[in-house]
């Protein structure tokens, strides 16, 4: 999908700047999505016709109006903490839920006496951005823009974004492999996505199954030279949210199911499908204790 600027939005339809962007903040205008601070709008976007508000779940709210009020000890910052924390971790990170927790409270490392890579707290400290990306973007459909973006803010000051070779929030131009298994060679990559996405809009309501699908078929892609796994798992959080699912966290200590179950999808979905249920059963015991309602 291509984009234009709210600027370019406004004049097409004779508006003012100020205008163009408070119908992207209120929703009207469908696909708008928010890169940093600049609204980017879909290239064949009409004017904004009368329409249902959208019904945002207990969690979505909370996580909003927390994420807004920079309120510590809730559930927001439960998730930027536990979600960044996990991620990081299957991929190699050495930090520690401590050492994450410290880095998100008070933007500082604290003191230590181990060996820590760069890398490590760059990467967390994007994640955090990441995850209020999602957050705002939670009922933006699922864009190539949009994961390009995810990917972006993710590695962005990172070691890699210094490589020549290495593209930071576009797809990879070297081939690579996960697990040992071949993926998507480079010059199909920008087919094979969107095809994807094409097919995974194709359904009007999305299930956990469809998410999960998307995420196997997504993970198979590779589409970038690193960092699949985690944008991955950062959009399989933003499309429960979107559909009223209640989200989960793949938890270090689930890694291997995990890993078993992306491996096995294609012949046997009960692995991933059981991986997946036990993590949101743990994230529903946390809803449970900050009181959030959530869809049984």
């Amino acid at each position: 999908m291509e984009y234009i600027s709210v600027k370019q939005y406004a004049e097409k339809y004779g508006l003012s700047e100020r205008t163009a962007r408070n119908y992207c903040a209120s929703g009207k205008i469908d696909g708008a999505i928010l890169i940093g601070k600049t609204w980017s709008v879909p290239i064949d976007a009409t004017l904004p016709q009368r329409k249902k508000r959208i019904k945002l779940s207990p969690l979505l709210m909370a996580l909003r109006e927390q994420q807004q009020s920079k309120l510590k000890g809730g559930i927001y910052h439960r998730v930027q903490i536990d979600l960044t924390y996990n991620s990081n971790h299957i991929e190699g990170s050495r930090l520690t839920h401590d050492q994450t927790r410290y880095i998100f409270e008070t933007n500082t490392i604290g003191i230590t006496d181990e060996t820590i890579q760069v890398d490590d707290i760059i990467e967390t400290v994007n994640h955090f951005r990441c995850i209020d990306e999602v957050i705002s973007n939670t009922h933006a459909p699922l864009t190539e823009v949009f994961i390009k973006h995810l990917h972006g803010i993710l590695k962005s000051g990172t070691s890699d974004a210094r490589k020549p070779w290495f593209q930071v929030g576009d797809y990879k131009r070297l081939p690579n492999e996960v697990g040992g298994m071949e993926t998507t060679p480079p010059k199909q990559v920008h087919r094979q996505m969107k095809a994807l996405l094409a097919e995974y809009h194709q359904h009007k309501k999305h299930t956990l199954e469809d998410i999960i699908d998307f995420h196997h078929r997504f993970e198979a892609i590779h589409p970038f030279q690193d960092g699949n796994g985690r944008v991955g798992r950062l959009v399989m959080f933003k499309e429960c949210l979107a559909a009223g699912i209640v989200p989960f966290i793949i938890t270090d200590a689930l890694k291997m199911f995990y890993y078993r179950g992306l491996h096995e999808w294609p012949r046997v979905r009960g692995y991933l499908m059981d991986t997946c249920l036990t993590a949101q059963d743990q994230f529903k015991a946390l809803l449970d204790y900050f009181q959030i309602k959530y869809r049984t």
